[in-house]
C-alpha cells in the first residue's frame, strides 16, 4: 500500500503494533509544521531543529498513549506545543534569555533586520501578556495556521469561543501597538 494512502492513524496503529519503521512517514508528514512551531518560540532554526527533533522523539515514546479520541496531528501539535511552553519556561527560569537581534530572516535586508528585530519583539512582547486562552488562540491561528475546529479539537474549546478569543485578542493587540513601530506593521497583517 503506498505511504501516501495510509492515513496518519492507521500509521500510528501500525507503529504502536511494533512496525516502528514506519514512524518516519510521521516525521516526513509533520518536520514542517513542527519545525515551524518551533520557530514561533524560539526564533532560530537550530534550536527550532532541535526543538523538532524533541517532539518527535517524545511522540515516538509516548505513541502508545494515542487513543484516537482526536485526530494524530491534533494530538501531535498539542504535544508540541505543550513541550514549546514548557522549553521555553525552563529556559527562562535557568536565565537563558532569547535575543530578538537573533531573529533573522533569508529575505531581510541589513538596514531592515534592527527595525524588523523591534517590531518582532514588540509584538511578541503585547501577545504574550495577553491572557493564557487568547495566546493559545493566536498561537496556533495565525502562528501554527490551524482552523478554527482543529484548535477546538487540540484545546477542547468550543470553535465559537475561539473565534471570539481571536478576535477579542485582535483588538486588544490593535489598542497596545498603538502609537509603537509595530502598530503599522500589524495593520497590514
Amino acid at each position: 500500500m503506498p505511504d501516501k494512502i495510509l492515513s496518519d492513524e492507521h500509521v500510528v496503529r501500525l507503529v504502536q503494533k511494533g512496525d516502528f519503521e514506519l514512524y518516519s512517514l510521521i516525521v516526513e508528514r509533520y518536520q514542517d509544521k513542527i519545525f515551524s512551531i518551533g520557530m514561533r518560540f524560539f526564533y532560530d532554526r537550530d534550536d527550532s531543529a532541535d526543538f523538532a527533533q524533541e517532539v518527535f522523539l517524545k511522540a515516538f515514546k509516548k505513541i502508545e498513549s494515542y487513543r484516537e479520541i482526536a485526530l494524530f496531528k491534533y494530538w501531535l501539535v498539542k504535544l508540541a506545543y505543550n513541550h514549546a511552553i514548557n522549553t521555553k519556561k525552563k529556559k527562562h527560569d535557568e536565565g537563558i534569555g532569547f535575543n530578538s537581534d537573533e531573529i533573522k530572516s533569508d529575505y531581510e535586508l541589513p538596514e531592515n533586520r534592527h527595525i524588523y528585530g523591534e517590531i518582532k519583539q514588540i509584538l511578541e512582547d503585547e501577545i504574550n501578556r495577553l491572557p493564557e486562552r487568547y495566546r493559545i488562540c493566536i498561537d496556533f491561528y495565525f502562528f501554527v495556521g490551524l482552523k478554527y475546529n482543529e484548535i477546538s479539537e487540540i484545546t477542547g474549546y468550543p470553535v465559537n469561543t475561539i473565534k471570539s478569543d481571536v478576535l477579542r485578542a485582535k483588538n486588544i493587540l490593535r489598542q497596545k501597538l498603538k502609537g509603537t513601530i509595530a502598530e503599522e506593521y500589524y495593520e497590514m497583517q
